[in-house]
């Protein structure tokens, strides 16, 4: 494999650990001290603004940094919605995908390393412990039903994938792509984090349900398709509505 390559799968590995890690990180430790806060002084109730802000601003950083490296995916439903706008190639997907998977299971074990550090310990096994996503109520969990998810997840993630794609397309501002799609992605999370905790992102969802088990390995599968499902949608819509340059010189001159 070429050094290049390499680099741009180890950037999306890191950004996608940035992601979990920073997303789904401010959710757990956040309820782990709020149930201790008033006999230790820890008050860091952040809420669902703060856990939305900090997803958003995984992206905007990560993509800052990472972005001019390997385009900043993170996710692999945004690769399969890339391939479907004729944005990236397809054969190069696989990879992508695998390198974001492995960077959010690196994540979600980061996360449980630390969380077993508080005192009186931690319990992952409990449903929602880690931020997982789901459906329905389970433990602590208590959700919309499958049908309202799946719809929510599709919707979110095509919403997310035009913008992507809009803030990236040649004939858009140059420099504020990071910014434009960490807010979409904070938006994001203020709608759905009560629906579903919020995927759009499968390697998001895989790394906590690795680690937390049960409901949440076992209702893993509607983050994987829904999200892929809305990403993919989306990739054929805008290249439609908005074609690359290249794609406008190239009908003009046939």
């Amino acid at each position: 494999m070429k050094q290049d390559n390499i680099r741009r799968l180890v950037a999306e590995l890191i950004g996608t650990f940035w992601l979990v890690f920073g997303g789904v990180g401010t959710a757990v430790f956040a309820i782990i001290t709020r149930g201790t806060a008033d006999a230790d002084g820890w008050t860091r109730g952040v809420g669902l603004t703060g856990v939305s802000l900090a997803f958003g601003l995984t992206v905007v950083t990560g993509a800052y940094a990472f972005g001019h490296i390997s385009g900043g995916h993170f996710n692999p439903a945004v690769t399969l919605g890339l391939v479907a706008g004729k944005r990236f190639a397809a054969k190069d997907a696989p990879a992508y995908i695998a390198a974001q998977i492995v960077g959010g299971i690196l994540a979600a074990g980061a996360i449980w390393t630390i969380a077993n550090g508080v005192p009186g310990g931690f319990t992952n096994t409990t449903p929602g412990n880690l931020a997982s996503n789901g459906y329905g109520t389970s433990g602590t969990r208590n959700f919309y039903d499958l049908g309202a998810v799946l719809f929510a997840e599709a919707l979110l993630t095509f919403v997310f994938l035009l913008v992507i794609m809009g803030v990236t397309h040649k004939k858009a501002a140059a420099g504020f792509g990071g910014l434009a799609i960490g807010l979409a992605l904070t938006l994001i999370h203020l709608i759905s984090i009560p629906i579903s905790n919020t995927s759009v992102n499968p390697a998001r969802s895989i790394g906590p349900a690795v680690f937390e088990g049960g409901d949440a390995l076992g209702q893993l599968w509607a983050f994987i398709v829904a999200p892929i499902v809305g990403a993919v949608l989306a990739g054929f819509v805008y290249s439609w509505l908005a074609p690359n340059v290249a794609e406008d010189e190239a009908s003009a001159a046939a």
